[in-house]
């Protein structure tokens, strides 16, 4: 089944340009210092894979999965997660990438569990950033692009598990949506 096209609310472009401003501005906080950058599993992949070519820190690459959508448009549980041997994050510091801070619930429960877990510190890096979903008190380190509060998906984000490959970030249609 094709996909429709979707006009974009953010372009390719835009995009390519903010990823490496945001990598600019993690180079800027980690000062040469390693660092570990966890991926959250599906959405932040292609995010993940653009950011890293454009970092000139080093750092270890390991990956959680998080989901709570399932083929909805807003989340209905608490975020189900999976996430890297503890050893690989013990003594380090944690960068967490992810496609986007909505409600910040996954984000919580991820930096929760890394702090938990012995991390120096954890900072979190989205794509995307909707505050007016926001039901967590948290606050991204790092950001591309606010958004407001419709669903979006492309560059990654998917809507059940469509639309990822899309270049650009366009909204949900509302018959989708519904």
């Amino acid at each position: 089944m094709n996909q429709p096209a979707l006009a974009p609310i953010l372009q390719a472009r835009q995009i390519t340009a903010r990823v490496a401003q945001v990598a600019k501005e993690i180079d800027r906080h980690y000062d040469g210092e390693s660092f570990v950058l966890l991926s959250v599993l599906k959405g932040a992949v292609v995010f993940t894979a653009d950011l890293m070519r454009e970092l000139r820190n080093p750092f270890e690459l390991e990956f959680a999965r998080s989901r709570s959508y399932g083929d909805a448009t807003r989340a209905r549980t608490e975020p189900e997660l999976v996430v890297p041997d503890p050893e690989r994050i013990s003594d380090r510091h944690v960068l967490v990438v992810d496609d986007i801070l909505d409600t910040g619930n996954t984000y919580l429960a991820l930096r929760q569990w890394l702090m938990d877990h012995e991390a120096l510190s954890v900072r979190g890096c989205f794509l995307l950033d909707k505050p007016a979903r926001r039901q967590a008190e948290v606050k991204p380190d790092f950001f591309g692009f606010q958004v407001p509060d419709v669903f979006v998906v492309g560059y990654g984000l998917d809507h059940a598990e469509r639309y990822r490959n899309l270049p650009y970030i366009a909204q949900l249609p509302a018959e989708e949506a519904a």
